[in-house]
Protein backbone atom coordinates (compact mmCIF):
# COMPACT_ATOMS: atom_id res chain seq x y z
CA UNK A 1 0.00 0.00 0.00
CA UNK A 2 1.06 3.52 -0.60
CA UNK A 3 -0.86 6.30 1.05
CA UNK A 4 -0.44 10.10 -0.23
CA UNK A 5 -1.53 13.43 1.59
CA UNK A 6 -2.73 15.38 -1.20
CA UNK A 7 -3.99 18.47 0.28
CA UNK A 8 -4.89 19.80 4.09
CA UNK A 9 -7.16 22.46 5.77
CA UNK A 10 -6.47 22.78 9.76
CA UNK A 11 -6.35 18.81 10.46
CA UNK A 12 -8.42 17.75 7.82
CA UNK A 13 -6.73 15.75 5.00
CA UNK A 14 -7.56 14.65 1.36
CA UNK A 15 -5.49 11.83 0.32
CA UNK A 16 -5.33 8.37 -1.19
CA UNK A 17 -4.39 5.06 -0.33
CA UNK A 18 -3.15 2.90 -3.69
CA UNK A 19 -3.26 -0.88 -3.63
CA UNK A 20 -2.84 -3.02 -6.49
CA UNK A 21 -6.61 -3.84 -6.71
CA UNK A 22 -7.27 -0.17 -6.71
CA UNK A 23 -7.33 3.49 -5.20
CA UNK A 24 -9.21 4.44 -2.07
CA UNK A 25 -9.63 8.36 -2.12
CA UNK A 26 -9.84 9.59 1.55
CA UNK A 27 -11.53 10.20 3.61
CA UNK A 28 -13.40 7.14 3.32
CA UNK A 29 -16.42 5.51 4.64
CA UNK A 30 -15.84 1.29 4.48
CA UNK A 31 -19.34 -0.09 4.79
CA UNK A 32 -19.72 -3.03 6.53
CA UNK A 33 -19.55 -7.09 4.99
CA UNK A 34 -19.14 -9.11 8.26
CA UNK A 35 -19.50 -12.12 6.65
CA UNK A 36 -18.14 -11.35 3.33
CA UNK A 37 -21.60 -9.43 2.24
CA UNK A 38 -22.87 -6.05 2.94
CA UNK A 39 -26.06 -6.73 3.96
CA UNK A 40 -28.89 -6.63 1.03
CA UNK A 41 -26.26 -5.44 -1.19
CA UNK A 42 -24.40 -7.20 -4.16
CA UNK A 43 -20.56 -5.95 -4.88
CA UNK A 44 -21.74 -4.09 -7.73
CA UNK A 45 -24.45 -1.96 -6.11
CA UNK A 46 -21.27 -1.31 -3.44
CA UNK A 47 -19.79 0.23 -6.71
CA UNK A 48 -23.10 1.77 -7.87
CA UNK A 49 -23.27 4.19 -4.58
CA UNK A 50 -19.13 4.61 -4.71
CA UNK A 51 -17.87 2.55 -2.60
CA UNK A 52 -14.36 2.07 -3.06
CA UNK A 53 -12.79 -0.62 -0.28
CA UNK A 54 -15.28 -2.85 2.18
CA UNK A 55 -14.66 -4.68 5.73
CA UNK A 56 -15.22 -8.23 6.65
CA UNK A 57 -14.33 -9.71 9.64
CA UNK A 58 -11.69 -11.96 10.49
CA UNK A 59 -13.65 -13.96 13.20
CA UNK A 60 -16.86 -14.58 11.96
CA UNK A 61 -15.67 -16.08 8.76
CA UNK A 62 -12.97 -18.29 10.54
CA UNK A 63 -16.26 -19.15 12.37
CA UNK A 64 -18.40 -19.42 9.10
CA UNK A 65 -17.18 -20.48 6.64
CA UNK A 66 -14.18 -21.66 7.90
CA UNK A 67 -10.77 -20.92 6.07
CA UNK A 68 -10.62 -23.85 4.23
CA UNK A 69 -14.17 -22.82 2.18
CA UNK A 70 -12.55 -19.44 1.67
CA UNK A 71 -8.62 -20.84 0.70
CA UNK A 72 -10.40 -23.01 -1.86
CA UNK A 73 -11.82 -20.09 -3.76
CA UNK A 74 -8.30 -18.45 -3.67
CA UNK A 75 -9.55 -15.98 -0.97
CA UNK A 76 -11.94 -13.61 0.37
CA UNK A 77 -11.90 -11.23 -2.78
CA UNK A 78 -13.34 -14.18 -5.14
CA UNK A 79 -14.88 -15.87 -2.83
CA UNK A 80 -17.33 -12.50 -2.25
CA UNK A 81 -16.91 -11.25 -5.71
CA UNK A 82 -15.48 -7.85 -4.57
CA UNK A 83 -12.40 -6.92 -7.23
CA UNK A 84 -11.56 -3.96 -5.13
CA UNK A 85 -9.63 -3.81 -1.44
CA UNK A 86 -10.91 -5.39 1.53
CA UNK A 87 -10.04 -4.69 5.04
CA UNK A 88 -9.98 -7.40 7.45
CA UNK A 89 -10.72 -6.58 11.30
CA UNK A 90 -8.70 -8.98 13.39
CA UNK A 91 -11.97 -10.01 15.68
CA UNK A 92 -11.09 -7.99 19.23
CA UNK A 93 -14.06 -6.27 19.34
CA UNK A 94 -16.23 -9.59 18.60
CA UNK A 95 -14.28 -11.38 21.20
CA UNK A 96 -14.62 -8.48 23.60
CA UNK A 97 -18.31 -9.04 22.91
CA UNK A 98 -18.49 -12.56 23.92
CA UNK A 99 -18.28 -11.38 27.81
CA UNK A 100 -18.96 -14.63 29.84
CA UNK A 101 -18.55 -17.00 26.65
CA UNK A 102 -14.21 -16.01 26.38
CA UNK A 103 -11.23 -16.17 28.65
CA UNK A 104 -8.35 -13.68 27.96
CA UNK A 105 -4.32 -14.51 28.74
CA UNK A 106 -1.25 -14.08 27.46
CA UNK A 107 -1.47 -16.36 24.98
CA UNK A 108 -4.65 -15.29 23.81
CA UNK A 109 -8.57 -15.25 23.62
CA UNK A 110 -10.30 -18.98 24.39
CA UNK A 111 -13.76 -18.64 23.45
CA UNK A 112 -17.18 -20.78 23.01
CA UNK A 113 -18.37 -20.52 19.53
CA UNK A 114 -21.22 -18.88 19.65
CA UNK A 115 -21.60 -21.08 16.45
CA UNK A 116 -21.62 -23.94 17.51
CA UNK A 117 -20.31 -23.95 21.29
CA UNK A 118 -17.11 -25.51 20.63
CA UNK A 119 -13.87 -24.33 22.22
CA UNK A 120 -12.12 -21.78 20.28
CA UNK A 121 -8.50 -20.42 20.36
CA UNK A 122 -7.60 -17.14 18.65
CA UNK A 123 -4.12 -16.21 19.12
CA UNK A 124 -2.13 -12.98 17.44
CA UNK A 125 -0.70 -15.54 15.13
CA UNK A 126 -3.48 -17.24 14.45
CA UNK A 127 -5.56 -14.09 13.37
CA UNK A 128 -2.17 -13.01 11.38
CA UNK A 129 -2.44 -16.06 9.50
CA UNK A 130 -6.05 -15.85 8.74
CA UNK A 131 -5.94 -12.79 7.39
CA UNK A 132 -3.03 -13.63 4.94
CA UNK A 133 -4.95 -16.49 3.62
CA UNK A 134 -7.84 -14.34 2.93
CA UNK A 135 -5.15 -12.62 0.80
CA UNK A 136 -6.92 -9.03 3.00
CA UNK A 137 -5.69 -5.58 1.67
CA UNK A 138 -5.36 -4.48 5.19
CA UNK A 139 -4.59 -6.48 7.75
CA UNK A 140 -5.54 -5.39 11.34
CA UNK A 141 -3.64 -6.42 14.71
CA UNK A 142 -5.56 -8.73 17.28
CA UNK A 143 -5.67 -6.63 20.11
CA UNK A 144 -8.01 -6.37 23.19
CA UNK A 145 -10.81 -3.90 23.26
CA UNK A 146 -10.73 -1.90 27.21
CA UNK A 147 -14.20 -2.40 28.65
CA UNK A 148 -15.97 1.20 29.72
CA UNK A 149 -16.21 2.22 31.53
CA UNK A 150 -13.07 1.29 33.24
CA UNK A 151 -10.07 2.25 35.57
CA UNK A 152 -7.11 3.38 34.76
CA UNK A 153 -5.08 0.49 36.35
CA UNK A 154 -7.27 -1.96 34.15
CA UNK A 155 -7.21 -0.12 30.58
CA UNK A 156 -2.83 0.31 31.31
CA UNK A 157 -2.87 -3.56 31.61
CA UNK A 158 -5.04 -3.92 28.48
CA UNK A 159 -3.61 -1.80 26.72
CA UNK A 160 0.00 -3.18 27.55
CA UNK A 161 -1.63 -6.71 26.61
CA UNK A 162 -2.68 -5.12 23.39
CA UNK A 163 0.81 -3.73 22.43
CA UNK A 164 2.51 -7.58 23.38
CA UNK A 165 -0.12 -8.73 20.92
CA UNK A 166 0.51 -6.44 18.34
CA UNK A 167 4.36 -7.35 18.54
CA UNK A 168 3.68 -10.47 18.00
CA UNK A 169 1.54 -9.86 14.86
CA UNK A 170 4.16 -7.66 13.39
CA UNK A 171 6.39 -10.88 13.57
CA UNK A 172 3.68 -13.36 12.24
CA UNK A 173 2.91 -10.80 9.74
CA UNK A 174 6.52 -10.19 8.27
CA UNK A 175 7.03 -13.92 7.96
CA UNK A 176 4.95 -14.44 5.08
CA UNK A 177 6.63 -11.41 3.20
CA UNK A 178 8.66 -13.89 1.25
CA UNK A 179 5.51 -14.40 -0.25
CA UNK A 180 5.90 -12.07 -3.26
CA UNK A 181 2.10 -11.81 -3.26
CA UNK A 182 2.16 -10.50 -0.04
CA UNK A 183 1.73 -6.82 -0.30
CA UNK A 184 -0.72 -6.11 2.24
CA UNK A 185 -0.68 -2.88 4.84
CA UNK A 186 -0.44 -3.59 8.76
CA UNK A 187 -2.59 -1.26 10.74
CA UNK A 188 -1.51 -1.26 14.62
CA UNK A 189 -3.91 -0.18 17.13
CA UNK A 190 -4.13 2.25 19.61
CA UNK A 191 -5.72 1.25 23.36
CA UNK A 192 -5.80 2.86 26.28
CA UNK A 193 -9.50 3.74 26.83
CA UNK A 194 -10.51 7.43 27.80
CA UNK A 195 -6.99 7.97 29.27
CA UNK A 196 -4.49 10.58 27.78
CA UNK A 197 -1.40 8.95 28.89
CA UNK A 198 -2.10 5.48 28.02
CA UNK A 199 -3.34 6.40 24.79
CA UNK A 200 -0.02 7.93 23.97
CA UNK A 201 1.72 5.08 25.48
CA UNK A 202 0.08 2.99 23.15
CA UNK A 203 0.76 4.85 19.92
CA UNK A 204 4.28 5.04 20.99
CA UNK A 205 4.94 1.44 21.25
CA UNK A 206 3.25 1.04 17.97
CA UNK A 207 4.94 3.04 16.18
CA UNK A 208 8.61 1.38 16.83
CA UNK A 209 6.97 -1.41 15.74
CA UNK A 210 6.15 0.79 12.14
CA UNK A 211 2.97 -0.30 11.33
CA UNK A 212 1.59 1.65 7.71
CA UNK A 213 -1.80 2.60 9.24
CA UNK A 214 -2.48 3.57 12.88
CA UNK A 215 -6.40 2.79 13.89
CA UNK A 216 -7.88 4.61 17.05
CA UNK A 217 -9.63 1.63 18.47
CA UNK A 218 -11.87 1.35 21.93
CA UNK A 219 -14.46 3.67 21.04
CA UNK A 220 -17.62 3.49 20.31
CA UNK A 221 -18.34 1.52 22.99
CA UNK A 222 -20.22 3.52 25.38
CA UNK A 223 -18.09 6.55 25.86
CA UNK A 224 -19.69 10.03 25.67
CA UNK A 225 -18.87 11.78 22.14
CA UNK A 226 -16.98 14.59 24.36
CA UNK A 227 -14.93 11.67 25.41
CA UNK A 228 -14.41 10.55 22.24
CA UNK A 229 -13.64 13.70 20.49
CA UNK A 230 -11.39 14.50 23.40
CA UNK A 231 -9.28 11.24 22.68
CA UNK A 232 -9.09 12.14 18.83
CA UNK A 233 -7.48 15.59 19.20
CA UNK A 234 -5.32 14.69 22.39
CA UNK A 235 -3.71 11.79 19.66
CA UNK A 236 -3.63 13.35 16.21
CA UNK A 237 -0.58 16.02 17.06
CA UNK A 238 1.37 12.48 17.53
CA UNK A 239 0.16 10.24 14.77
CA UNK A 240 2.26 9.74 11.94
CA UNK A 241 1.20 12.52 8.96
CA UNK A 242 2.29 10.17 6.42
CA UNK A 243 0.11 7.10 7.25
CA UNK A 244 -3.58 6.97 7.09
CA UNK A 245 -5.72 7.14 10.33
CA UNK A 246 -8.56 4.50 10.84
CA UNK A 247 -11.23 5.42 13.56
CA UNK A 248 -12.61 2.07 13.64
CA UNK A 249 -16.66 1.47 14.54
CA UNK A 250 -17.84 4.90 14.06
CA UNK A 251 -20.22 6.43 13.33
CA UNK A 252 -23.40 8.62 12.56
CA UNK A 253 -22.59 11.26 9.52
CA UNK A 254 -21.83 14.09 12.22
CA UNK A 255 -19.61 11.97 13.90
CA UNK A 256 -17.67 11.21 10.79
CA UNK A 257 -17.35 15.12 9.76
CA UNK A 258 -15.81 16.19 13.22
CA UNK A 259 -13.65 13.40 12.83
CA UNK A 260 -12.28 14.02 9.71
CA UNK A 261 -11.70 17.79 11.33
CA UNK A 262 -9.69 15.94 14.04
CA UNK A 263 -7.85 14.21 11.26
CA UNK A 264 -9.21 10.59 10.71
CA UNK A 265 -8.91 9.75 7.01
CA UNK A 266 -11.12 6.08 7.37
CA UNK A 267 -14.31 4.72 8.89
CA UNK A 268 -16.21 1.45 9.19
CA UNK A 269 -19.58 1.33 10.72
CA UNK A 270 -23.09 -0.43 10.83
CA UNK A 271 -25.13 2.20 11.27
CA UNK A 272 -26.00 2.72 7.41
CA UNK A 273 -26.77 -0.62 6.90
CA UNK A 274 -28.57 -1.44 10.18
CA UNK A 275 -30.64 1.97 10.18
CA UNK A 276 -31.70 0.90 6.86
CA UNK A 277 -33.11 -2.58 8.21
CA UNK A 278 -34.83 -0.26 10.96
CA UNK A 279 -36.37 2.31 8.46
CA UNK A 280 -34.04 4.68 9.01
CA UNK A 281 -33.15 6.40 6.24
CA UNK A 282 -30.16 9.59 6.33
CA UNK A 283 -30.98 12.59 4.31
CA UNK A 284 -30.67 16.13 3.75
CA UNK A 285 -33.61 16.69 5.74
CA UNK A 286 -32.36 15.14 8.78
CA UNK A 287 -33.05 11.48 9.27
CA UNK A 288 -36.64 9.84 8.23
CA UNK A 289 -39.03 6.99 10.08
CA UNK A 290 -40.15 5.75 6.94
CA UNK A 291 -42.58 3.82 8.96
CA UNK A 292 -44.01 6.86 10.05
CA UNK A 293 -48.10 7.60 9.45
CA UNK A 294 -47.74 10.74 7.92
CA UNK A 295 -45.67 8.98 4.87
CA UNK A 296 -48.46 6.77 3.88
CA UNK A 297 -49.43 8.80 1.22
CA UNK A 298 -46.63 10.51 0.49
CA UNK A 299 -45.19 10.35 -3.25
CA UNK A 300 -42.14 12.19 -2.83
CA UNK A 301 -38.78 10.56 -2.79
CA UNK A 302 -37.20 10.04 0.46
CA UNK A 303 -34.28 12.61 -0.27
CA UNK A 304 -35.65 14.97 -3.17
CA UNK A 305 -32.19 16.97 -3.59
CA UNK A 306 -30.77 12.69 -3.75
CA UNK A 307 -29.56 11.10 -7.18
CA UNK A 308 -29.62 7.33 -5.94
CA UNK A 309 -31.30 5.05 -7.64
CA UNK A 310 -33.94 4.82 -4.25
CA UNK A 311 -34.70 8.33 -4.46
CA UNK A 312 -34.89 8.55 -7.84
CA UNK A 313 -37.33 5.75 -8.91
CA UNK A 314 -39.21 5.27 -5.58
CA UNK A 315 -41.48 7.10 -3.42
CA UNK A 316 -41.60 7.35 0.25
CA UNK A 317 -45.24 6.22 0.47
CA UNK A 318 -43.92 3.02 -1.25
CA UNK A 319 -40.54 2.37 1.20
CA UNK A 320 -43.10 2.78 3.92
CA UNK A 321 -45.84 -0.15 2.46
CA UNK A 322 -42.62 -2.48 1.74
CA UNK A 323 -41.09 -1.72 5.19
CA UNK A 324 -44.60 -2.12 6.80
CA UNK A 325 -45.01 -5.74 4.83
CA UNK A 326 -41.67 -6.98 5.57
CA UNK A 327 -40.75 -7.27 2.13
CA UNK A 328 -36.72 -7.96 1.01
CA UNK A 329 -37.08 -5.17 -1.43
CA UNK A 330 -37.48 -2.27 1.17
CA UNK A 331 -34.11 -3.14 2.95
CA UNK A 332 -32.42 -3.61 -0.37
CA UNK A 333 -33.80 0.34 -1.67
CA UNK A 334 -32.99 1.88 2.04
CA UNK A 335 -29.78 0.10 2.09
CA UNK A 336 -28.70 1.14 -0.89
CA UNK A 337 -29.78 4.71 -0.21
CA UNK A 338 -28.07 5.27 3.26
CA UNK A 339 -24.84 3.71 1.87
CA UNK A 340 -25.06 6.61 -0.97
CA UNK A 341 -25.48 9.26 1.35
CA UNK A 342 -22.46 7.96 3.26
CA UNK A 343 -20.49 8.10 0.11
CA UNK A 344 -21.52 11.44 -1.27
CA UNK A 345 -21.05 12.94 2.22
CA UNK A 346 -17.45 11.88 1.89
CA UNK A 347 -17.08 12.63 -1.67
CA UNK A 348 -18.22 16.47 -0.43
CA UNK A 349 -15.85 16.25 2.36
CA UNK A 350 -12.85 15.66 0.17
CA UNK A 351 -13.58 18.49 -2.14
CA UNK A 352 -13.99 20.75 0.39
CA UNK A 353 -10.37 19.97 1.56
CA UNK A 354 -9.26 20.38 -2.02
CA UNK A 355 -11.18 23.87 -2.07
CA UNK A 356 -10.26 24.85 1.24
CA UNK A 357 -13.22 25.63 2.50
CA UNK A 358 -14.08 23.02 4.78
CA UNK A 359 -14.19 24.77 7.83
CA UNK A 360 -17.53 26.16 6.16
CA UNK A 361 -18.62 22.95 4.88
CA UNK A 362 -18.11 21.59 8.66
CA UNK A 363 -19.86 24.52 10.36
CA UNK A 364 -22.75 24.29 7.45
CA UNK A 365 -23.50 20.89 7.63
CA UNK A 366 -23.78 21.11 11.35
CA UNK A 367 -26.24 23.79 11.75
CA UNK A 368 -28.85 21.61 9.24
CA UNK A 369 -30.51 19.01 11.24
CA UNK A 370 -28.23 16.17 11.04
CA UNK A 371 -27.89 12.94 12.02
Amino acid sequence: MKFEVLKTEARARRGRMIFRRGCVETPAFMPVGTYGSVKAMTPEELRIVGSEIVLSNTFHLMLRPGIEVIKAHGGLHKFMNWAGPIITDSGGFQVWSLDSLRSVTEEGVEFRSPVDGQTVMLTPEHAIELQHYFDSDIVMVFDECTVYPVDEVVARKSMELSLRWAARCRLAFDAFKDNPVNDAALFGIVQGSTFAQLRQESLSGLMELDFDGYAVGGLAVGETEHERLTVLEELEPFLPSTRPRYLMGVGLPSDLIKAVARGVDIFDCVIPTRHARNGQLFTSEGTLNIRNARFKNDTEPPDPSCVCRTCQQYSRAYLRHLNLCNEILGVRLATLHNLHYYQTLMAEMRQAIEEKRFEFFVEDRLARAMP
